[in-house]
């Protein structure tokens, strides 16, 4: 995954855990839409294992 992505993802992440969605949003949607096919696999992959980035929560309490 590109630097620039990886920054705009984790950014997204900060905002989204500020209650600011919105910028997150912002943010994060013009690097997802704009990813290749094997950019993308890695966004998912990324995101899937970083969901407490966004939520503020704990490994544990997401189960």
């Amino acid at each position: 995954m590109r630097p620039s992505t990886l920054r705009a993802l984790k950014r997204a992440a900060e905002l989204t855990r500020q209650n600011r969605l919105t910028e997150a949003v912002l943010i994060a949607e013009p690097v997802i839409l704009t990813a290749d096919t094997y950019e993308g696999d890695e966004i998912l992959r990324w995101l899937a294992d970083h969901v407490a980035d966004f939520t503020g929560e704990t490994p544990e309490e997401l189960r």
